[in-house]
């Protein structure tokens, strides 16, 4: 089995190259549709809803706690007024609450929120309806300051939540100062604006934070999808460059050879039928068939093997076992096929000249993966594998390539004098799972 030449001729079905094919073309492009699509992506979205809810179960329990003082200040505001603002303080934060656990409408009703709050704050001074005018306590408004000025921070844009942390507080220090807030001293009031300043501008921060490193996180993710994406569209366009030539040499490059050497009438009629057989590869390889994925039984895809073995005049020994339970795919099997039979076609046109004692053998057997290994041998004259020119393509993509496409992989040992070893094993395994 010597170095191929192009002459080496074998009429073998081709792959097919069209979209609707299976085996590795259809890998890559199912490779390409999930990386449109990632399962669990970290993305902004994902961050705004688990903000909103944390700000949402925030905002029940302060409401929770406002309860109380709400009630115990009800009798210090005017009729109607009181339950307005009961019912609009409740109701806004009910409804953002509602819109987390919905996941619509969240930076709307968390908005609505914090606007009713500042406006709440404005008019509570003109609300009160007290003898002295005078407020015994702080109002219960102060309960819900974090909550509004968190819930700013999920709705506004960044500037404008700025604005409202800080408004917010300071509108409610002054509110504290006045009798109708209970009359603090200034620098009670200012410490509490301070205070509620604080935590907003710590809420706004750290909501800042995750959107920008989510924001990061999503244009890293779309940039690698798009790298990915490119890398599995090269390997689509090298399979078929590797199906294509593998064409050429197996059809096309084998009728104009056998054109070229045509001496006789019967040569010319054989060189014809050759060339009308590569005309129709071709035509195949642009047409689309429908997706293949049938599992072809192994003892066919040995029976083909024999069958191509048995047309040659020199003997070659089988070795195979049962394995009748073994399936491949169709692609592996196509792919398996037109290997093992260029591998016999050089050993029967290179390993010595007609008559010389060369033993050949094929083994075919099962390997520890679940998949099949395919040795075909002889003692002829060897060659030296590192020595064969790039333009033989026997070697090199009708075996090598064209079932490294099949998830395969290909082992040829021979050297001068020793005659040759081609080792199929699909599907690729460790090193030393052949042997």
């Amino acid at each position: 089995m010597g170095a191929p030449s192009p002459a080496e001729v074998l009429p073998v079905r081709s792959f097919r190259l069209s979209p609707g094919r299976s085996g590795p073309d259809q890998l890559g492009a199912d490779l390409l549709n999930e990386s449109k699509q990632p399962r669990k992506p970290i993305s902004r979205a994902q961050i705004e809803r688990v903000v909103s809810r944390a700000v949402g179960g925030v905002g029940l329990i302060f409401a929770l706690q406002t309860y109380p003082a709400m009630l115990s200040q009800m009798d210090s505001l005017k009729p109607g007024l009181g339950l307005a603002l009961t019912v609009a303080m409740y109701g806004g934060l009910g409804l953002a609450i509602i819109a987390t656990l919905v996941k619509r409408f969240i930076r709307v009703t968390s908005g609505l929120f914090a606007v009713l709050y500042l406006a709440a704050l404005v008019a509570w001074p003109a609300m009160l309806n007290t003898p002295d005018g005078v407020l015994d306590g702080k109002s219960w408004l102060w309960y819900l300051c974090t909550v509004a000025t968190s819930c700013a921070a999920v709705s506004f844009p960044l500037w404008w939540a700025m604005i409202y942390t800080l408004l917010a507080p300071i509108a409610y220090g002054v509110v504290r100062v006045l009798p109708a807030g209970g009359g603090a001293e200034p620098m009670l009031g200012a410490l509490d604006a301070f205070y509620a300043i604080l935590l907003g501008q710590v809420v706004l921060i750290i909501i800042t934070m995750l959107r920008q490193a989510t924001a990061a996180v999503d244009t890293a993710q779309t940039n690698a999808l798009s790298i990915y994406s490119s890398a599995v569209r090269q390997h689509a366009t090298e399979v078929e460059r590797v199906q294509v030539d593998s064409i050429v040499h197996d059809s096309v490059l084998a009728a104009l050879l056998s054109a070229a050497a045509a001496g006789t009438p019967k040569a010319a009629q054989l060189a014809a039928t050759m060339a009308q057989e590569a005309m129709v590869r071709l035509n195949e390889a642009g047409s689309i068939p429908a997706a293949d994925d049938s599992m072809v039984p192994f003892s066919d895809l040995k029976g083909r093997i024999r069958t191509i073995a048995n047309r040659f005049d020199e003997p070659i020994e089988f070795i195979d076992c049962d394995a009748e339970d073994l399936s491949l795919p169709a692609y592996a099997s196509e792919a398996l096929f037109a290997a093992s039979a260029q591998a016999i076609v050089n050993s029967i046109q290179h390993a010595g000249a007609r008559g010389d004692a060369v033993a050949r053998s094929v083994r075919m057997n099962t390997n520890l993966l679940g998949g099949c290994i395919i040795e075909i041998a002889d003692s002829g004259v060897g060659f030296d594998p590192t020595a064969v020119p790039s333009e033989r393509l026997g070697l090199r993509i009708s075996i090598r390539e064209r079932v490294a496409t099949a998830g395969g992989a290909v082992q040829v040992r021979s050297g001068p004098g020793r005659g040759t070893s081609i080792l199929i094993e699909w599907p690729l395994g460790e090193p030393g799972d052949a042997a």
